[in-house]
């Protein structure tokens, strides 16, 4: 039996029925706020992350909620969006979202697992060469006035090995671009992936940091990625290897990655993203990997281009979109996946609840009661909840949502018209 913690039942079911409001934090483009509007949305932007408790005020009336990684979304903050049906992580990342707790108020939440995949396979090409060139050495050196033309530790990438960790979007479209570049590439993941092109798999980790020139991690932030480049890793690498990070913060170990680099066994570095990261860009940033040699430093910055930024904005408004107006929650990372087309003169009753025996039998026994006649029912599980989508009679469908929104086991229903 699950030990999720649900809110209590609402009074009342939610109905489609405006004006409805999409709440978008971080600066998220505006493709996002042009979708949401066309559908009717009142979009109201903020350039910022909001704090928990600021975030909990501002979701009182709220239906959507967009957000990119900044914003944490943790369980006080839903404790009182009794108006809000889902949340759109405008990136890839969802662990800014305590997913369980959304999963428990009847919240699915939506991210973008696509849309950034070329802005970061191409940041990390282009790294690859600055750190091969050690060209940001060079042009630090020229603007403080000191010409060092040398080739010493300079190459081509052309028929160097990139080792990639993580064979997900992003790591298996970097793999053809550093093919088409003559390099040669393996990879390593946890699950079993078809290889695109000429790259290789390999069984274990240990494999592919003895090998690889150039170390590149594309993977999540799980328990199982936590901190897992360290000493150890280093040590195991080529020397004068390079390790690239565009994936989470937290896989590096940053103080054993400067040691590596302080004693040259490695021979540069490239990260984008940091354990701890300022909320704002106001905010002042130090790490111990400042001011060291052939050490490339971004800001987080691996899928903000504006094509990415564009495409992703599209991308969650219309999972977003699709979800409010049909209940279709394919893509969302915390809920069970239903998707069904709209029957013509009918009304969709959408309904959450937990997920114990004889909810549906109490559902069913109410649309019996009223007499309405079923044209579609589907019915996914998880855990901690069940997700059902019923299609049925106009002329019953608000007595028989009123009716399943008054079950001890209610979370959250809603009518779709």
């Amino acid at each position: 039996m699950s030990t999720a913690r649900f809110p209590p039942s609402p009074t009342r079911p939610i109905l489609n029925e405006g004006p409805f409001r999409a709440l978008l934090l971080e600066n998220i483009h505006p493709s996002a706020e042009e979708l949401l509007a066309a559908e009717g949305f009142q979009v109201e932007r903020v350039s910022s992350a909001l704090k928990p408790l600021e975030l909990a005020e501002r979701l009182k009336g709220v239906h959507l909620l967009g957000i990119r990684s900044k914003t944490t979304v943790p369980p006080e903050a839903l404790v009182h969006a009794e108006e809000l049906l889902a949340i759109g992580a405008f990136c890839i990342g969802t662990n800014q979202v305590d997913l369980t707790a959304a999963n428990t108020h009847g919240i699915p939440v939506f991210n973008a697992p696509f849309s950034n995949t070329r802005s970061v396979a191409e940041m990390v090409i282009a790294e690859i060469i600055v750190l091969t060139r050690q060209l940001f050495d060079r042009s630090r050196e020229v603007h403080t006035g000191q010409w060092r033309k040398v080739a010493t530790g300079s190459h081509e990438v052309r028929g160097k090995t990139l080792g990639i960790i993580g064979y997900g979007h992003i790591g298996s479209q970097l793999g053809v671009l550093a093919e088409s570049l003559g390099m040669r590439v393996m990879y390593f993941d946890v699950m079993t992936k078809l290889p695109l092109g000429n790259s290789r798999s390999v069984a274990t980790l240990d494999e592919l940091l003895a090998e690889s020139d150039f170390v590149t991690l594309h993977v999540p932030a799980l328990t199982s990625t936590h901190m897992m480049m360290g000493t150890e890793q280093f040590a195991k690498m080529k020397r004068g290897a390079c390790l690239i990070n565009a994936s989470r913060g937290t896989v590096v170990d940053i103080a054993a990655l400067a040691a590596a680099l302080k004693s040259k066994h490695l021979g540069g570095a490239a990260v984008d993203v940091y354990p701890e990261e300022p909320e704002g860009n106001s905010d002042g940033f130090v790490t111990e990997l400042q001011n060291l040699p052939n050490v490339v430093l971004t800001p987080h910055i691996g899928g903000s281009t504006e094509e990415a930024q564009a495409s992703i904005g599209k991308e969650v408004a219309t999972s977003l979109s699709k979800f409010f107006r049909t209940g279709a929650t394919t893509g969302s990372v915390n809920f069970p996946m239903v998707e069904a087309p709209l029957i013509p003169g009918t009304h969709r009753i959408l309904n959450v609840h937990r997920n114990i025996p004889g909810v549906l039998r109490d559902i069913n026994r109410i649309v019996s009661d009223l007499n309405a006649n079923i044209h579609a029912q589907v019915l996914s599980t998880d855990a901690n909840i069940g997700y059902l989508v019923m299609d049925l009679d106009q002329d019953v469908s608000r007595p028989v949502c009123d009716a399943i929104a008054g079950l001890t086991t209610d979370i959250k229903t809603r009518i779709v018209s």
